[in-house]
């Protein structure tokens, strides 16, 4: 043993993990005194979660069977919610393949909750107030999507074309690969928003974003509003630019959702990536009835770093992955 260091690196992160297993404590009391119930569904399963832009760590046992680790619980628990088990939650690990930085990290902890019967602005605001057991009683400002766009960069995107998009991105000084003229709509307005809008959220209070494209629904049910446009019951908080949270009105239709998951993997494929296996056993209990409900995925350790005024994630857990 060495000892002619001078203090051990992980002795300054013991109040900020004394402080984690209290909110630990905390959110599930915030659960408890709601009737909502404690499931722990694998980490590792057959099939992967099926999303264009989230890289699934794979694992091969000695029987050379491969698995993943799972990038959220959301469909073991859909299984369970569609057994009848109720209004549920989890807080676990989940593993995302290369991601790495002051706001990431390959492996994190997430708190997913689900709500039977729960309206989309109900799902919101029980959300907000988990998050303001962690950053304090913030107000909040809500905008759709399209509101969003308009009031930031003055873009309508349901009238922009592809090429108004490129122009938007490069007025406001964003530097675009070659090949960013070939790229479809949905990524260009994923760049403008991460890039141009995002960093500007949530500036001294709680920024509530919702009503996503009908073509960034993910696993949220579709709406048309009265304009004609048709949304993702889709929303994301953020605060002091981080995002903190996805939630959705869940879609149900198992049909629809198979659907959804072939575009991901063709997108995936266009991409250079490899497409991922798609979880029968979820689509089954779909089919099952998987009832109305919402639910949200919420970053436990991004609201620590906010919580304790700090700007990256590994200060605030044990290790981060070039640590551990």
């Amino acid at each position: 043993m060495n000892t002619s260091l001078a203090s051990n690196p992980l002795k300054t992160k013991v109040p900020f993990l004394k402080d984690r297993a209290l909110m630990l404590q905390k959110a599930r009391a915030f659960f408890d005194d709601r009737g909502v119930v404690e499931v722990d569904c694998p980490v590792l399963s057959h099939s992967a979660p099926v999303d264009e832009h989230i890289d699934i760590m794979k694992v091969q046992s000695t029987h050379r069977q491969n698995g993943y680790l799972h990038s959220s619980p959301e469909y073991g628990m859909k299984r369970l919610l569609s057994a009848g088990i109720g209004d549920i939650y989890q807080i676990c690990h989940v593993f995302r393949d290369g991601e790495a930085g002051p706001l990431h990290n390959p492996e994190f902890t997430m708190a997913e909750w689900y709500r039977l019967g729960f309206s989309f602005d109900e799902m919101i605001a029980e959300t907000l107030d988990f998050i303001r057991m962690f950053v304090g009683d913030l107000p909040q400002e809500r905008l759709s999507y399209r509101q969003t766009l308009k009031q930031f960069l003055g873009v309508d995107y349901l009238a922009a074309s592809t090429e108004d998009l490129l122009s938007c991105a490069k007025e406001n000084g964003l530097d675009l690969p070659s090949d960013a003229s070939s790229w479809d709509k949905d990524t260009l307005l994923q760049l403008l928003l991460s890039f141009l809008i995002e960093p500007k959220l949530g500036d001294g209070n709680l920024f509530v974003l919702s009503h996503f494209p009908a073509t960034q629904a993910a696993l949220a049910r579709t709406l048309l509003l009265p304009d004609g446009e048709r949304v993702g019951c889709r929303f994301e908080i953020y605060y002091q630019g981080i995002e903190l949270c996805n939630g959705y009105h869940e879609l149900t239709d198992s049909i629809e959702q198979h659907s959804r998951f072939e575009d991901s993997n063709r997108a995936r494929l266009n991409a250079g990536k490899d497409a991922l296996k798609i979880d029968e056993r979820f689509l089954e209990a779909l089919e099952y009835g998987l009832p109305d409900c919402c639910g949200v995925a919420v970053g436990f350790d991004r609201l620590m770093m906010l919580k304790h005024k700090h700007k990256e994630l590994k200060n605030v857990l044990p290790m981060i992955w070039e640590e551990s």
